[in-house]
């Protein structure tokens, strides 16, 4: 089980504002912030930190949704952040028949994606 990770990015302060409103369907808010950094987390806890620096690229990074309402959430205030569609909302079968996703890049251009394995 992963504790944390820290994903680089080029102008933290817009990944800030983005990922602040990409992943506030899931309960995630900017929890701690220190010189260059900003960690981001849900029930106490920062989990996913941004780091100011050379631009991680191309990484996909998959947050756990607890209902297909919440990936839809997700994927609308992602699209409205800036994020570029990557894939709407819907069932993925090839992974497993109740696998429901969607994805967007980030700023950075990395896939970021919501998913729930539960059944609708």
């Amino acid at each position: 089980m992963l504790d944390h990770i820290t994903l680089h990015v080029a102008d933290l302060d817009r990944s800030k504002r983005f990922y602040a409103a990409a992943l506030a369907p899931l309960g995630y808010t900017v929890m701690m912030e220190f010189p260059g950094v900003a960690g981001l987390g849900a029930d106490g806890k920062p989990d996913f930190w941004l780091g100011q620096g050379q631009a991680t690229h191309s990484l996909h990074i998959a947050f756990a949704a607890e209902d297909r309402a919440i990936v839809d959430a997700f994927h609308r205030a992602a699209t409205a952040a800036g994020g570029r569609d990557n894939g709407a909302p819907g069932l993925r079968p090839q992974y497993h028949h109740n696998y429901y996703g969607a994805f967007v890049f980030d700023p950075d251009g990395n896939n970021i994606e919501a998913v729930c394995h539960q059944p609708a």
